[in-house]
């Protein structure tokens, strides 16, 4: 059963919290990071590149880098910037997106459900980014950037949100994406009972996004414990950070493909092989995939409808049922050529969140000949999947909300 824990949090002082909040690094382009950087002082940026404060380069992962992102977040915490909550409190996080409401409870997650199954995975982690994640936790001592788990819907648990969230915030701000974040503390203890029971109930949690920062911070823990003699198991590395939405409030979007070139093939040659498994539509207009096993395709400044012939998938099969597999097995391997696609360079990915019209951009550029389009992935498939210890092919599904980083800190080691 799932142990999810109230923490005292670490978190921007409510006039700044809207200044302090950032996007993941990965979320912006060299020119936006360096104009948040040169105009925010006080965006969570600064701590994640604390070269920009003084000049002086450091090479990323390196020990004097992570050394300077300890210090720049202590900096933070010496300047009031941030505050630390008395109590062992959860916090209720509600994000609005697009007339979309995602509402969610941010707790600690322990790394035992995660070395035991409890917390189920749908992803492969990469052993070196695993070990990079480790030495930076290990350094900088904290974790702000929650992983994304889902959890089945819970009468109880949302009929105390329900109340919750009746009070007026800690935090509600916009950000300039035009997304508004709200932020209830729950330190109240009868409620915090609730909820930490209500978790133990639950039999799997699953991860929707953080497969590597769950996988580091057990990683930590694990060897935090062989250090330590006195290990108690209620250390703070025994846990590690989340934001834990209900089913019903994850929303998972199409993660799409395009790709640079038809392996020699004209364009003629290509439909005709993958005519073999797919029967072929052109389409007039953009067009979107509008159930499981069709996709989209553009090419030649065409839309197709491409639906996979009964033949070629097995929906009994949690693997052989998902469209990204079915388009790697029938489609990207054989025609095209692409065989890993974690490695080969001819292809890449494009979230659903841009829509079809970003993949007729970038087929139309001249750098990608072909893309394709997918149906989201189901919140079952997806369990499916978990639940039988497979694997998703890479970049298969794109799920929101995103959450902002240094919103709600957790000290590893206070």
């Amino acid at each position: 059963m799932a142990t999810v824990i109230p923490f005292k949090g670490i978190r921007p002082v409510k006039d700044k919290v809207h200044l302090v909040a950032s996007r993941s690094v990965d979320g912006y382009n060299s020119a936006d990071l360096h104009e948040k950087l040169a105009s925010n002082p006080y965006t969570f940026l600064h701590i994640i590149n604390p070269d920009f404060s003084d000049g002086i380069k450091t090479k990323p992962n390196s020990p004097e880098r992570l050394q300077k992102v300890k210090a720049k977040y202590l900096k933070f915490l010496n300047e009031k910037i941030f505050v630390r909550d008395d109590s062992p409190s959860y916090y209720v996080y509600q994000q609005i997106k697009d007339d979309q409401t995602y509402t969610g409870i941010i707790g600690c997650s322990s790394i035992d459900d995660y070395f035991n199954g409890v917390i189920k995975i749908h992803e492969q982690t990469l052993t070196e980014r695993e070990e990079k994640l480790k030495e930076y936790l290990e350094v900088c001592d904290f974790n702000a950037e929650p992983v994304l788990f889902s959890y089945p819907d819970n009468k109880t648990i949302n009929e105390v949100i329900a109340e919750i969230i009746l009070s007026e915030p800690i935090y509600n701000f916009t950000t300039t994406d035009k997304v508004t974040h709200k932020l209830w503390v729950v330190s109240d203890s009868e409620k915090t009972e609730i909820i930490a029971k209500q978790f133990s109930q639950i039999k799997s949690i699953y991860i929707a996004d953080g497969h590597h920062r769950s996988a580091s911070s057990a990683l930590l823990g694990k060897s935090r414990r062989e250090k330590n003699k006195n290990h108690t198991g209620k250390e703070p590395y025994n846990f590690y950070l989340g934001v834990f939405f209900p089913e019903s409030q994850l929303k998972i979007y199409d993660f799409n493909r395009i790709v640079k070139d038809l392996n020699g093939l004209s364009e003629n040659d290509f439909l005709k092989k993958i005519s073999e498994d797919f029967i072929i539509e052109e389409k007039g207009e953009t067009y979107k995939p509008d159930k499981l096993h069709n996709f989209s395709m553009y090419l030649g400044k065409k839309w197709y409808s491409l639906t996979a012939k009964k033949e070629t998938y097995n929906d009994n099969d949690p693997l052989e049922s998902l469209d990204a597999e079915l388009l790697t097995k029938k489609i990207l391997s054989p025609v095209l050529n692409i065989r890993d696609l974690k490695t080969d360079k001819r292809i890449s990915f494009v979230s659903g969140i841009k829509g079809m019209e970003e993949l007729k951009r970038k087929v139309d550029s001249g750098e990608y000949k072909v893309a394709f389009g997918l149906y989201p992935v189901s919140m079952q498939q997806l369990k499916n999947i978990a639940d039988t210890n497979n694997i998703m092919p890479p970049k298969s599904t794109w799920i929101e909300p995103k959450m902002r980083s240094g919103l709600v800190i957790y000290s590893l080691s206070e």
